[in-house]
């Protein structure tokens, strides 16, 4: 699975691990993130992030 940076503050979010803590379960591919999903560190939305 491709990891996915964050073009604001640089999080990475990797599917392997997911985002537990805002509900998203590990082997949670990047496109099947909802779409009110934010970035956890920044809180920016999806389309400020590009494949790594």
């Amino acid at each position: 699975m491709t990891k996915w940076v964050c073009l604001v503050c640089g999080y990475i979010y990797d599917p392997a691990i997911g985002d537990p803590e805002n509900g998203i379960e590990p082997g949670t591919a990047f496109e099947d993130l909802p779409d009110s999903w934010v970035c956890p560190e920044c809180g920016v939305g999806k389309d400020n992030f590009e494949e790594v």
